[in-house]
């Protein structure tokens, strides 16, 4: 009997176990912090465009979790970039921070790279978020995964 019971547990743990390993896209956006934040808030990291040394808050403001579409497109420079809507909660993060850090900078960061750099220079209340270019295929390809498609339904 504790055969049974014991087969049929590790039966129900296989798939969770399974899916635990899958990649899965990250897309994670900071903002610029004050230098005299101290190692708790803030991390200093050379900057995605510049390569400058700069301070960013370690929680960041808009994660994956805000985003429920996406459309690519290929850049110029023969990388990829994006276009990416948020949620209702992504997109009052969107519009608080614009407002509220006018003049700073964000740094995005997709799949733990960082492939932009962007001033807040005006409101931002339609709830999408821009990346130039500096995406992969293979972020496409988790993108695609994750998230449905502008335009598509899912």
């Amino acid at each position: 009997m504790r055969g049974l019971i014991l087969a049929g547990l590790c039966l129900l743990l296989v798939p969770a176990a399974a899916d635990a390993r899958k990649p899965r896209c990250t897309l994670r956006v900071h903002l610029e912090a004050n230098a005299r934040d101290g190692d708790v808030f803030s991390s200093r990291i050379p900057s995605p465009t510049t390569g400058k040394n700069v301070v960013i808050q370690k929680t960041p403001a808009i994660s994956e979790r805000d985003v429920v579409a996406f459309a690519a497109y290929q850049a110029a420079d023969g990388s990829y970039g994006a276009l990416f809507q948020l949620d209702d909660h992504g997109k009052l993060a969107l519009d608080t921070l614009s407002v509220e850090k006018r003049g700073t900078y964000l740094y995005i960061f997709v799949n733990g790279r960082g492939v932009a750099e962007l001033q807040i220079d005006r409101r931002v209340s339609d709830g999408k978020l821009y990346v130039a270019s500096g995406l992969t295929p293979v972020d496409l390809g988790l993108m695609k995964k994750a998230w449905r498609v502008i335009g598509q339904k899912r």
